[in-house]
């Protein structure tokens, strides 16, 4: 019988697609690898699956006994949030108040208790709150998704191999957001050993690739009225980096691979959609 145990075990095999409309006149095919399939439609379900379960199996957490708290901007937060429920755990989140309002939903539907910090702390005061709460909270512990090994590990063990087994060993050049490296770092080493000539590439916006934020947010659109899939910001600039590489002449006949890494519901409350909202708002029955 083909019925999954748990959700735990729906994580992974998501599939991958040629991009065409936004890529048109590249010199190389684009194909992206869509974690928006994921159960929970991030990426970083995978993550939130690695490091729960192996603090299980360490003996590290005992679920109705450790409370699990960790800080996140949002998509780890979620995948974290969704495993902890499947699993039986408290999670104590600490995210930055800009946060969008459907992350906080969810967070909140999978029964996560969330703690907002100054945005303008950025990332380290997320972290700084995370380990004062775990100092007062008994039997707790950090998952610590920036330092956890088990991160890039289950990129290592489980996204490599799909991309490698569907694109049946002709990637060439792999293009990845940064992001907490783990994608990167474990997707790239995996393709690196099996293909040393393979180029893996970095996306940050306004960084490295220089993708900004408006170029993005635009691919982002295009992306749903062209290709049909509804994606995050992150997911644009992956695409926008990947089309400016697969337009170079020395590129041509290549196979560029990405991933898209988050769905674009996450966004419906932020300026990725702020030029539909108003008529979305305005709108009555006829």
């Amino acid at each position: 019988m083909k019925i999954a145990g748990d959700v735990s075990e729906l994580i992974g095999r998501t599939p991958m697609v040629y991009l065409k409309q936004v890529t048109e006149g590249n010199m190389a095919q684009v194909a992206a690898k869509l974690e928006i399939m994921e159960p929970c439609s991030s990426v970083k379900d995978r993550i939130g699956y690695s490091m729960i379960q192996s603090a299980l199996d360490e003996g590290q957490i005992i679920p109705g006994t450790t409370t699990l708290v960790e800080p996140t901007s949002g998509n780890t937060g979620i995948g974290l949030a969704w495993m902890a429920a499947a699993k039986g755990f408290k999670l104590v989140l600490t995210m930055p108040a800009t946060a969008s309002l459907e992350r906080r939903m969810v967070l909140l539907a999978f029964g996560a208790e969330l703690v907002l910090t100054d945005p303008e702390k950025g990332v380290q005061g997320c972290i700084a709150k995370a380990e004062e709460i775990a100092a007062a909270t008994p039997n707790s512990f950090i998952l610590q998704q920036f330092e956890n090994p088990n991160n890039p590990r289950i990129h290592y063990e489980t996204t490599g191999p799909e991309i490698w087994e569907d694109t049946e060993g002709q990637v060439d050049i792999f293009v990845s957001g940064v992001g907490t490296g783990g994608t990167l770092t474990g997707v790239g080493r995996y393709l690196k050993e099996r293909k040393p000539e393979i180029q893996i590439v970095a996306v940050e916006p306004a960084e490295l690739q220089r993708v900004s934020s408006d170029d993005a947010i635009a691919m982002a659109r295009r992306m749903a009225l062209e290709e049909g899939l509804l994606v995050g910001i992150s997911c644009g600039a992956a695409v926008v980096a990947s089309n400016r590489i697969a337009q170079r002449p020395e590129n041509k006949g290549k196979l560029v691979c990405t991933v898209l890494p988050s769905c674009g519901e996450r966004y419906l409350s932020t300026v990725l959609f702020e030029h539909i909202r108003d008529e979305a708002e305005k709108m009555s029955f006829q």
